[in-house]
């Protein structure tokens, strides 16, 4: 194809696209502007199925070498420039810097760059896409985007003129554009560079992984200081600022071999875009089954769902509290690029914390970012040089922020030392972590600051079997308080659910654990059970992925019971010397563990009978906190009865029903009396 019919098509998809309408308007700004500009650079939006379609072999040049192409429409918009008159100052066509930003690649094997197959194809010079999630990310630097270069001697006619324009090309260094070796072409003397007119644009840079290397390390402890191999991609000008840590994108680019401490690929960002996760579109049928039948019960699913979770590690009927609450923490994460402001962090007191450990680490496995923290990294976001020698700071996520939308598992509270918990303590009631980069330590002038959302669950235990912290253990003065003294009351508190699970507590039969060892100890591969063959942890993935898609909204009747019973729990645990015991992030606690007892539920609506169970978990949390108050519940009243048949299930329903009407004979008694059932409170 010759190069004027590839001009032609080139001009007949601007036409046909409004990239050409656009690209008037934009001339009109440079034209209306009082500054002198060396440089006019257009960003023209390039849809690859509609090129390939108006003319094959125009889309094979964009696809396949994009900087050529690139050249083709620089001709036709300089054409196009001239002709109508476009910009009065504009003298000539290398002044003119092309950007084709494509909307997206043939979804064939070719275009696609995964990360796991070598060799990478760098040397190609052409478009591939690739996603992956952002693990580190600098602050935003300058870089040179065009410049103008004149011959140093006058006696020469292009000591005048734009007739030397440079600039940047994907791949290359700030030193390809700008340097003082470059010569003059007519007389072979030297170049120098017109500064004034020197261009400059935003650069910075991004590493990704793919998600494959983080579902690898999912649930993986390791002592041993490791680090992801990360692919580095350089973001510009619109698309800096477009890519936040933790989230995962779709990025088309140019890879390029990149010269700075060692050779390495990266890649020249074109076009970014966020990964919207695929919903489920529905539960396994045993589950689908199983919800059908115990539609008539708004209790039953859940504790079902509860007696049978992770068979495999706790025999069924055992550590029925916790495994609710793991269940309901998971429904509350999400997928989407939203703020997780209905989060549930649990933290658990145990006597076997090798199987509470367990425990959380397969569950941490059901959700796409359940990240263990490894003891050797920072749980928060941390700084470093960047190795490009940009002179920007890298910032290196940690684990909270890989977690985001999921669930980070710090492990046993004491394998951390004071001032993380200390920290741990402040990101958890502000849900925010600032990032303070001293300037005078990376070369800058100035001090900056960065701040992240955090929006991830944390989950955590401590272990009360050690001979040295038994010693340590005070005498209980309050009923059903339980000894946290070895741990901050501060960060007690930051925790929304405290859970007990020791010998003494109901959630943990001694019995059932010891032949269920044994068991798996002779048949380490057999099912044990009946539920592990009837629903598996694919099913649980599935279910869970369905659930916590649901967007759920409360009914009338739920929304005045919780506020009720906030109200009258913070009125009966207030004090004249400490105030309230209840924080403020008391409200918001209960509504996300409502909405995750109705999602669990597979329901879109929030009834009276989720509110309870809330309320139910919260008081027992409390009661371990503060000593038992006037709402007075049993330590096991989630789950009062083990849970074997049918009958089982009923007389729970019996029992629940009984301190549905405890609670809302508390919430009139001690609220704040008829004002809970007005729609304004």
């Amino acid at each position: 194809m010759s190069n004027l019919k590839m001009k032609e098509a080139a001009l007949i998809y601007l036409d046909r696209s409004g990239g050409l309408q656009k690209f008037i308007d934009d001339c009109k700004y440079y034209n209306d502007s009082k500054q002198s500009y060396a440089v006019y650079r257009f960003n023209i939006l390039i849809n690859s199925s509609d090129v390939v379609e108006l003319d094959a072999e125009l889309g094979n040049y964009i696809l396949h070498q994009p900087l050529k192409a690139a050249q083709v429409f620089q001709s036709v918009c300089f054409i196009a420039v001239k002709t109508l008159l476009l910009i009065g100052q504009l003298q000539t066509e290398t002044q003119i810097n092309i950007v084709l930003k494509l909307t997206h690649l043939p979804s064939l094997p070719s275009y696609s760059l995964n990360f796991c197959e070598f060799p990478l194809d760098y040397t190609s010079q052409r478009f591939y896409i690739m996603q992956g999630i952002v693990i580190a990310m600098t602050t935003v630097t300058k870089y040179t985007q065009g410049a103008r270069f004149l011959c140093s001697d006058e006696a020469c006619p292009l000591s005048k003129g734009f007739q030397y324009i440079r600039v940047h090309v994907p791949g290359a260094t700030e030193s390809a554009t700008v340097r003082n070796d470059f010569f003059c072409n007519l007389c072979s003397s030297s170049l120098q560079e017109d500064r004034k007119f020197r261009v400059l644009g935003d650069k910075q840079i991004v590493e990704i992984i793919t998600a494959e290397a983080l579902h690898a390390f999912q649930g993986y402890s390791n002592t041993q200081p490791f680090r992801f191999q990360s692919l580095t991609v350089f973001l510009r000008d619109e698309s800096v600022n477009k890519m936040n840590i933790g989230n995962e994108y779709k990025i088309i680019g140019i890879p390029t071999c990149v010269k700075a401490l060692q050779n390495s690929v990266c890649i020249e960002a074109n076009s970014i875009t966020f990964c919207n996760p695929k919903v489920p579109s529905g539960i396994s049928d045993n589950f689908r089954c199983l919800l059908s039948l115990t539609s008539s019960s708004c209790w039953k699913f859940t504790a079902i769902l509860a007696n049978i979770f992770a068979s495999h590690i706790v025999p069924p009927g055992t550590y029925n509290l916790l495994k609710l609450c793991l269940l309901m923490s998971l429904v509350q994460t999400s997928d989407c690029n939203k703020e997780l402001g209905d989060c549930l962090d649990i933290l658990i007191v145990t006597s076997d914390s090798l199987l509470v450990d367990r425990l959380l680490n397969f569950s941490i496995n059901l959700v796409p970012r359940g990240i263990r923290h490894p003891v050797s990294t920072e749980i928060f976001p941390t700084l470093s040089r960047n190795n490009y020698g940009t002179g920007a700071v890298s910032i290196q996520a940690g684990s909270a922020l890989l977690a985001k939308g999921g669930i980070c598992f710090i492990g046993e509270l004491a394998a951390h030392k004071k001032d993380k918990l200390d920290q741990l303590q402040s990101v958890m009631e502000s849900r925010n972590i600032t990032v303070y980069i001293p300037g005078k330590k990376f070369g800058d002038d100035i001090n900056q600051q960065m701040s992240f959302p955090i929006q991830c669950s944390f989950w955590s235990f401590v272990d009360m079997d050690s001979s040295s912290k038994k010693n340590m253990q005070k005498t209980n003065t309050l009923i059903g308080q339980m000894d946290c003294s070895l741990i901050p009351a501060n960060l007690v508190e930051a925790f929304g659910l405290l859970i007990n699970c020791n010998e003494s507590s109901p959630c943990h039969p001694f019995l059932p654990a010891v032949q269920h060892t044994l068991k798996k100890a002779i048949d380490p591969e057999g099912p044990l059970y009946l539920a592990s063959k009837q629903f598996t942890t694919e099913d649980f993935e599935k279910l869970l992925a369905f659930a916590k898609n649901l967007n759920v909204e409360f009914n009338l009747e739920a929304e005045r019971m919780i506020h009720g019973y906030y109200l009258a729990s913070r009125r009966i645990r207030t004090d004249s010397i400490c105030g309230s015991k209840l924080s403020a992030s008391a409200l918001k606690y209960l509504v996300s563990l409502s909405e995750a007892h109705a999602r669990l539920n597979l329901r879109k609506k929030v009834h009276k009978e989720d509110v309870l169970i809330a309320a139910l978990l919260f008081e027992t949390s409390l009661t371990l906190k503060y000593g038992a108050a006037v709402f007075s519940i049993a330590p096991n009243a989630v789950f009062p009865f083990e849970l074997y048949n049918e009958e089982y299930l009923e007389q729970r329903d019996i029992y629940l029903t009984q301190c549905q009407q405890q609670l809302l004979q508390f919430i009139s008694t001690y609220g704040p009396g008829t004002a809970i059932f007005t729609s304004d409170e």
